[in-house]
């Protein structure tokens, strides 16, 4: 798929920000230790995006209540949504100079459609001249996202049997409406199943 980034100011995909909030000296700690040793771009996006999906936990695998939204507190308590940990590997990514936005998928929230639909959130970064996405949601059985800039290997390939849509939108900050949905809600397991966003 081609991406569309929303502005065709690069710059604006390296701007701290309130949810991207990487002038928090945590996250600038972490990232520089993670990236010490790396020698140019990928290996520093490749390093920063493992250390997202793998370490920082996704609520619904762990069964976490703690709702985080902005970077720095992803990486404060390690845990977060997809909404979250987008959030946190986009603030890593524009420390190191590499531009990164936020994109979307609409997808079912069971296997199937039988329980509706929620909005996921991955990122979309420039990197070797072009755009490309990384989903930092977790992996767990059924769910073998992996870091590539040739060929996408993201958590959720697109159903369209399922009416699953890929917004091709790289946006410069993450959308209101999840980000509204961090901030309205205090357990993370309740909203995941019922407080989740299902259109754009």
């Amino acid at each position: 798929m081609i991406l569309k980034p929303i502005s065709n100011n690069i710059n604006d995909y390296l701007k701290s920000s309130y949810y991207i909030d990487f002038n928090n000296q945590d996250i600038i700690n972490k990232t520089n230790q993670l990236t010490l040793n790396c020698h140019n771009d990928i290996e520093i996006a490749k390093r920063l995006y493992y250390f997202v999906r793998d370490d920082i936990k996704h609520s619904w695998d762990i069964q976490d209540t703690r709702v985080t939204a902005k970077a720095s507190e992803v990486l404060k308590y390690g845990v977060g949504i997809c909404y979250a940990k987008s959030n946190l590997l986009c603030a890593m990514l524009r420390l190191k100079n590499i531009p990164t936005g936020i994109c979307y998928q609409r997808l079912t929230l069971a296997d199937d459609d039988s329980q509706g639909y929620v909005i996921h959130a991955l990122n979309g970064i420039y990197i070797d001249n072009r755009w490309v996405r990384l989903d930092a949601r977790g992996n767990k059985e059924g769910i073998n996202a992996d870091f590539s800039i040739d060929c996408e290997k993201l958590a959720f390939p697109i159903r369209s049997n399922y009416d699953e849509v890929d917004y091709p939108n790289v946006y410069t900050e993450p959308l209101s409406i999840t980000m509204q949905t961090l901030e309205n809600n205090s357990n993370a397991l309740e909203m995941y199943l019922h407080g989740l966003p299902t259109k754009l």
